[in-house]
């Protein structure tokens, strides 16, 4: 085995024992506070809206993504409703790089808003009031980390008629600009040899930003969307005279899926965006692997 095999090795390694102790002697709530928020002032009958948990890191704090990368717990719900009512999985705006002590993983330093639909069921009656129950569950890690867990709840009257909540409302619509998109403008091609995973961005269509050369190094960084790739080893850049850019990428050595995954799974983030009009900063991707 290479020494950055090893290095990979001893990383995860470490990081799950971490979890599994933290898990047995902390339950605290640590480094954050978490509410469940309302995007509407009331619920009507029959229709969906939607909530979601608002966590407020204090400085120097993080919690993580849906795929946390080698390390870390995602932030999670598990919903306790009144009888009629469903709801949809959680929805997580894009990554950011985070730091558990040196592993580089996958989560949020910034307040973030982790959203979800509900859909009402239309046998409700105007005037009741709704509450709504969930425990929350996260990992919150500084100079050390916490696991925590929390009942939170939220009431909501029932009304033939709603509004969007002025104070919420612009949070849910700014977190949904973020979320990640697949786009047309580019094409993906993934290659994989031992433990080095090639993968490359093509630009295919005229509203695709080009690359520029002058950018050294390319800002550009991927984000596994199920643990394939290590999030702790280097990602190397490189232009192609075609315009094209490859990124180097390491395996993860281990993999807590079930079946080796046929396609690269991932988003890539870029500053300035993918589009000429700056849009999409985060991209969705999906390329088979060439192996």
């Amino acid at each position: 085995m290479h020494e950055r095999s090893k290095v990979s090795q001893k990383a995860f390694l470490c990081g799950l024992l971490l979890i599994g102790l933290l898990s047995i002697h902390s339950q605290a709530q640590v480094g954050l506070d978490i509410h469940l928020v309302p995007e509407v002032t009331a619920i009507i009958p029959g229709q969906s809206f939607r909530v979601g948990l608002f966590l407020q890191h204090e400085k120097g704090w993080h919690t993580y993504y849906q795929q946390p990368g080698i390390v870390g717990v995602p932030t999670s719900i598990v919903w306790s409703l009144p009888k009629g009512f469903t709801a949809g999985p959680l929805e997580y705006p894009e990554p950011e790089v985070t730091h558990m002590f040196q592993i580089k993983a996958q989560g949020y330093e910034r307040d973030v808003l982790l959203q979800t639909t509900l859909q009402a069921p239309d046998n409700l009656q105007a005037g009741q009031r709704i509450t709504l129950r969930g425990k929350a569950t996260w990992m919150c890690c500084g100079k050390t980390c916490h696991p925590g867990s929390k009942q939170l709840s939220l009431v909501l009257p029932v009304s033939s008629e709603s509004t969007l909540n002025a104070q919420w409302h612009p949070v849910f619509a700014k977190e949904r600009s973020t979320f990640v998109k697949t786009s047309s403008a580019w094409q993906t091609s993934a290659t994989e040899k031992g433990l080095t995973v090639t993968l490359t961005l093509k630009p295919v269509d005229p509203t695709a930003r080009p690359f520029d050369l002058e950018e050294l190094p390319p800002s550009v960084v991927f984000f596994t969307e199920d643990g394939w790739i290590n999030s702790d080893q280097s990602q190397i850049a490189t232009y192609q005279l075609d315009g094209s850019l490859t990124l180097t990428l390491t395996r993860a050595e281990f993999f807590m899926g079930k079946n080796t995954p046929q396609n690269l799974f991932g988003v890539v983030q870029r500053k300035g965006g993918w589009l000429k009009d700056g849009s999409l900063r985060s991209m969705k991707i999906s390329p088979m692997l060439f192996r």
